[in-house]
């Protein structure tokens, strides 16, 4: 089981460091008056710091390493 959970957290890390980031559309409604609705895209980003994929990425080696001692 600690072999597979190191591969994840080293996939993770890996594609973290690949990828800062994501961005989405988001529909919001400005007006709803009875039958008119007005609605507009607003455009939402999720970013992370790259470190966070660094962390992920040790942190999967050392789990990786550790599962092979025992």
């Amino acid at each position: 089981m600690g072999k597979s959970v190191g591969i994840i957290l080293m996939i993770l890390g890996l594609v973290m460091l690949v990828w800062t980031g994501f961005t989405y559309t988001k529909k919001e409604k400005i007006v709803d008056a009875g039958p008119i609705e007005i609605t507009s895209d607003k455009k939402e980003s999720v970013n992370w710091p790259p470190f966070a994929g660094g962390i992920a990425l040790v942190a999967g080696v050392l789990v990786f390493i550790a599962s092979k001692k025992n």
